[in-house]
């Protein structure tokens, strides 16, 4: 188990298109690189708005468009976060399609909500802004981020 007090790690949350990668694409991807509890980097990507595949979905991104950096493909995405990413191990939201988009990264990949004391679950996100009295944001990796000060910080 990581030592989130102390080991270098990263926190992500990513948005696709379909519970599987091989049905869809990441249109999202943003990430928290921390040693400890601090925030040593920070990673916003999203596809180009005319690469999304589904423009129902483009309500759901478009917050912020200036603190991204905008991507022609999920591969360009993933190669770039890849490198990014070291070989650090990632905390994902374990809801089986963030772990099978990431598959082809040879990062550790760890859930997240036991570090919280919570399970997964469709509410999970609801529930963590009410157990530690976040306020909403669309950046979930930053409540997360947020959440896991308050649960293990000193």
């Amino acid at each position: 188990m990581l030592d989130l007090k102390k080991d270098r790690y990263i926190i992500l949350e990513l948005i696709p298109t379909a519970s599987t990668k091989e049905n869809g694409e990441i249109i999202q991807l943003s990430a928290l690189k921390l040693e400890g509890l601090q925030l040593v980097d920070r990673f916003d990507y999203r596809l180009e708005e005319d690469k999304v595949p589904i423009q129902e979905l483009l309500p759901i991104i478009s917050y912020d468009p200036d603190s991204f950096h905008y991507v022609e493909s999920t591969q360009e995405l993933l190669d770039f976060f890849s490198s990014w990413s070291e070989d650090l191990p990632l905390l994902i939201m374990n809801n089986g399609y963030t772990e099978n988009y990431l598959a082809d990264l040879t990062n550790d990949k760890v859930a997240i909500f036991p570090y919280l004391n919570m399970e997964f679950s469709d509410e999970v996100i609801r529930l963590m802004i009410e157990k530690y009295h976040l306020v909403e944001s669309n950046y979930v990796v930053d409540l997360l981020y947020e959440a896991l000060i308050q649960e293990i910080g000193d």
